[in-house]
């Protein structure tokens, strides 16, 4: 713990993190210190072979422990928000809206390494990654199985995130960078909200609930 202590205090400095403190140190102190924060991000998937297969880029928030909003304006408009319970990706260009429940298996997804909970040890191994690009690298491996991916590696720069990269189980990657990440940026509470909007097709993936328990209504525009 006595690294993060010194993130931490470099942090309240308003100094860059030295390079001996590590990546580990310096995101664990990001993570304890970054309630909220706001982006932009640059994706790019590649397959196996290494060929890029699509790019994308949008904004991103977030808001501690379990809200985000993650929208792709180019080259297709897709929204995903997180509001604490539920999962809603919403595709504009169909007009149609998936809702899931947030349940552990999305506690070990990348999102909730920046929007997750406090301790991200919980549910990530975390490792020194060395240093590439001008950035400080860690890995990141999921404690949970079946998440989609088998690691996340995360470069940091200074005191905050500036790039992902998504390591799936058929050696496909999905690069993000981010090149206006705002650590502690306002949040308006009504972004993390979703409503499907009129005359949306809604498909709910929700578990149905148990016998004698309430299930959780759809909010619709009319």
């Amino acid at each position: 713990m006595r690294g993060v202590a010194v993130a931490a205090a470099a942090l309240a400095a308003g100094l860059s993190l030295p390079a001996a403190a590590g990546a580990v140190d310096a995101f664990l102190a990001f993570t304890a210190a970054s309630r909220t924060a706001t982006a932009r991000f640059e994706q790019e998937v590649l397959d196996r072979d290494g060929r890029v297969v699509d790019r994308s880029a949008g904004t991103f928030a977030f808001s501690r422990p379990g809200k985000f909003r993650w929208a792709y304006d180019r080259p297709s408009r897709t929204l995903i928000v997180a509001d604490g319970a539920r999962l809603w990706i919403h595709d504009e260009d169909l007009n149609q809206v998936t809702v899931r429940a947030i349940d552990r298996a999305l506690t070990a997804t990348p999102a909730a390494l920046l929007a997750g909970q406090a301790d991200v040890t919980a549910v990530f191994t975390l490792r020194e990654a060395g240093a590439e690009g001008g950035l400080a690298w860690l890995e990141a491996v999921p404690k949970e199985r079946d998440t989609g991916f088998e690691r996340v590696r995360i470069g940091m720069k200074g005191n905050a995130p500036a790039a992902m990269e998504l390591h799936d189980s058929l050696g496909g990657r999905t690069m993000l960078r981010f090149p206006e990440f705002r650590a502690g940026a306002k949040v308006d509470p009504g972004a993390f909200a979703f409503t499907p909007p009129k005359g949306a097709d809604v498909l709910d993936e929700r578990p149905a609930p148990a016998a004698g328990q309430p299930g959780g209504s759809i909010p619709r525009n009319r």
